[in-house]
């Protein structure tokens, strides 16, 4: 992802403070995160998505019922599929959950180590970065009048040339309108655009 709001150095501390890796979600609606970012051993990613974990990964369950932040060892829930044992295995022995925002948009995250627990201090770093990127990923609220019609367009099978006919603007202008479009909603590719667009009701 391009670094459009100044991401990227944060990501880079956490990649720090978590030397066996991270998955932050930013802003979850419907189950689905606005900004997902995830580090941890690929082979480990590739069983806990196939498995379906996320459902019943208690850190998971954790974050969507309280704010701040639990060490994993003190976490207290049913684990019947021994999500915790297996990601031990994987390198993932400590670690520290963080949660925060409101029902609707839930920036939660994991952050692991293998050598030893975080201490307070880190922990408090960790948070006070998940908090910074939870503000600076906001999804937006609304979009231009230009960004949004531009996507409608796009939206109904037009191409960019029939597009830009229909607005009485050139070709260039219309790419551009798009790729604003794009930045404002963080995504890569203007389908992309269209399909958050949609699930936020901004079209």
């Amino acid at each position: 992802m391009s670094d459009i709001l100044g991401l990227d150095h944060g990501l880079s501390q956490l990649s720090d403070l978590a030397p066996r890796g991270y998955a932050l979600g930013l802003h979850i609606r419907f189950a689905t995160a606005h900004i997902m970012i995830q580090t941890y051993d690929p082979r480990w990613s590739e069983i806990y998505t196939e498995n379906g974990y996320m459902l019943g990964d208690p850190m998971i369950f954790w974050g969507f019922g309280n704010d701040g932040h639990i060490r994993w060892s003190a976490l207290d829930l049913p684990d019947p599929h021994r999500i915790m044992e297996q990601a031990a295995s994987f390198g993932l022995k400590y670690g520290v959950a963080i949660a925060l925002g409101p029902t609707n948009s839930r920036t939660i995250g994991g952050f692991a180590r293998d050598d030893r627990e975080y201490t307070d201090e880190e922990i408090a770093r960790i948070q006070a970065i998940v908090t910074q990127l939870h503000q600076k990923a906001t999804p937006p609220q609304e979009l231009t009048t230009a960004q949004r019609m531009a996507l409608r367009l796009v939206a109904k099978g037009n191409r960019h040339a029939e597009a830009a006919a229909l607005l009485g603007i050139s070709e260039s202008a219309f790419k551009a309108r798009l790729r604003s479009a794009r930045d404002t909603l963080f995504v890569r590719t203007t389908a992309e655009a269209v399909q958050r667009a949609q699930e936020y009701n901004l079209l």
